[in-house]
């Protein structure tokens, strides 16, 4: 479905490679304790992974953390007050059920371990959905993930508070129970280190209007972007098979928006899911997701066990 990533832009490690790039840390014997709080719903993740995958991409993110914040400590000198503490902000993109939240999880566990960024906030753009009563009102609820599903101004504000430096800058809350925005529900962000903004379109930069020709984006506050990639059957199954155990679980509860689902034999799930997959999800990954991929800085390549297999980093 997709091209390998331009070798001209981007060298490729092999996952052999990628764990020699890693570092025996002290709080390696800690991680497989934390695999449970870790992976999300139907995202595998062994200890192998994180070891040879996570670890060394989260010691490449601590080089870039520190030499960012010791140029803005050495800016501050020659330009007082010019710099303020301000987190080093990491974007997450990738397709639905590729395992954006297992990746962020993960990456902010490990770069909560080193004392000079300890304070680190992991943030979905699922917040900043416009709420059904307006998407509705706008006749796109059936395209709740796309770019244009998104309150982008919102979003934008909220990256430059904290760029700004302020103390306290809020993020809403989604909640996938109730597959909406919950109103006056907000994550507090009392200046972190380190913020993974993660969702399926962040690297998005959309079309600029006659009237601004030059419009800000959201890539536009990050320092560092990474990309979970994989081919669209290996995304379809994940899909399907996340849709089966959700029918299994979050779907039983009564006030699920997605109750209604709970009591689909097995063939109408599959045939429901997929019927969602091709008619939403398919469509914004080829439209929207995919595109977005070369303008990463660093790209996960996963198989079908969702593994990491390969490791592009951008180099230009």
């Amino acid at each position: 479905m997709s091209q390998a990533p331009d070798q001209q832009l981007y060298r490729c490690f092999s996952r052999e490679q990628w764990r020699e790039c890693g570092h025996q840390l002290p709080f390696i014997d800690m991680l497989d304790q934390q695999i449970p709080q870790l992976a999300a719903l139907n995202e595998p993740l062994t200890p192998e992974e994180i070891r040879d995958i996570y670890l060394p991409l989260a010691c490449w993110l601590h080089d870039h953390i520190v030499a960012y914040q010791q140029l803005r400590q050495k800016l501050n000198e020659h330009l007082p007050g010019c710099y303020p503490q301000a987190p080093y902000i990491i974007g997450l993109a990738g397709s639905v059920a590729a395992g954006k939240s297992t990746a962020s999880r993960t990456l902010q566990f490990l770069l909560r371990q080193w004392p000079q960024h300890a304070r680190v906030e992991n943030v979905s753009t699922d917040g900043f959905l416009y709420p059904n009563a307006v998407l509705e009102e706008k006749g796109i609820l059936n395209k709740k993930g796309f770019p244009e599903s998104y309150d982008v101004k919102k979003l934008i504000d909220f990256l430059k508070q904290l760029k700004s430096g302020k103390e306290l800058v809020q993020a809403p809350v989604y909640s996938h129970l109730y597959y909406d925005v919950l109103p006056d529900r907000f994550i507090e962000l009392h200046q972190p280190d380190i913020v993974i903004l993660e969702g399926i379109n962040v690297l998005q930069v959309g079309q600029a209007s006659a009237r601004r020709l030059a419009p800000l984006f959201v890539s536009d506050f990050f320092d560092i972007s990474i990309y979970v990639h994989a081919e669209e059957p290996y995304l379809r199954k994940w899909y399907i098979d996340r849709f089966l155990l959700l029918r299994q679980t979050a779907f039983q509860h009564p006030e699920s928006y997605f109750h209604q689902y709970a009591s689909l034999s097995d063939q109408e799930a599959i045939q429901l899911a997929t019927d969602i997959w091709e008619s939403i999800n398919l469509p914004n990954l080829l439209q929207n997701i995919l595109p977005t991929r070369r303008r990463a800085t660093l790209i996960l390549d996963k198989a079908e066990d969702h593994t990491v297999q390969q490791v592009h980093v951008r180099f230009i």
